[in-house]
């Protein structure tokens, strides 16, 4: 009877090039860290919420440790510089590079690509009197 199932797990492996891309996406409730490889491929990705719960996961400390801890994940993978590349109006915004900084990163670049309305939205009928 005793057949025992054993997990197969996914190795680490080495990856072929050192330098990569962090994006950030901060919203106003989370803070989204994700690494990426320079041809796009999605290394790792750690969110606020996984670190602080409820209102606190909006906070800078709550990116700032998502950061750190994915960045630790992939320095062990061979990744050692990074472009970051920023979105969103968020608090965790600045603390997220911070958190890439010291999880061992290098931080090549920041680039921030947040969307703004050329035009808006249409304003509001005028009230009569």
């Amino acid at each position: 009877m005793g057949s025992v199932q054993t997990s197969t797990r996914k190795s680490k492996k080495k990856l072929q090039s050192s330098t990569g891309k962090v994006f950030v996406k901060a919203t106003y409730n989370n803070t989204i860290v994700t690494v990426a490889t320079t041809t796009g491929d999605v290394i790792a990705t750690r969110s606020a919420g996984q670190y602080q719960k409820g209102a606190r996961k909006s906070t800078a400390l709550a990116g700032e440790q998502a950061a750190k801890e994915v960045s630790r994940h992939v320095k062990l993978m061979g990744l050692s510089e990074v472009h970051v590349v920023i979105c969103g109006p968020g608090h965790g915004r600045d603390s997220a590079v911070k958190g890439v900084e010291l999880g061992g990163l290098k931080v090549l670049t920041i680039t921030d690509v947040t969307g703004y309305p050329f035009n808006g939205c249409r304003p509001r009928k005028e009230k009569r009197v």
